[in-house]
């Protein structure tokens, strides 16, 4: 079992820069590849990031490429997103989540354990 905990959300103007962090517990977090996702009201959750368990391999949506970052600190048990110049269309409720395998990190489906997910609201 893998508790997340996602925190660092809120409202920036657009162009402005937000951090989120995913504190994770349980089993061995080092092990697990994280992606972060996002869902904005009335649409599917869709990919945004993911990192793999040494942080060797990343992977962006097209979307943020060039203005997300994604990084993690196995030590602390924590993930990393710094989004910056957001946008209005950045606007959802963003989830990191834990799969056991990089090459699945596209699809929520192959994720085993979820966040509460935390808002990011960008105003123009």
């Amino acid at each position: 079992q893998v508790q997340l905990v996602e925190s660092g959300g809120g409202l920036v103007q657009a162009g402005g820069s937000l951090r989120l962090s995913c504190a994770a517990s349980g089993r061995t977090f080092g092990t697990y590849t994280m992606g972060w996702f996002r869902q904005a009201p009335g649409k599917e959750r869709e990919f945004v990031a993911a990192i793999s368990w040494g942080g060797v391999d990343t992977d962006f949506s097209d979307s943020v490429k060039g203005r997300f970052t994604i990084s993690r600190d196995n030590a602390k048990n924590t993930v990393y997103l710094q989004m910056n110049s957001l946008k209005p269309e950045d606007t959802a409720v963003y989830y990191c989540a834990v799969t056991r395998y990089y090459r699945n990190h596209l699809a929520p489906t192959f994720y085993d354990y979820w966040g509460q997910g935390t808002q990011v609201t960008v105003s123009s």
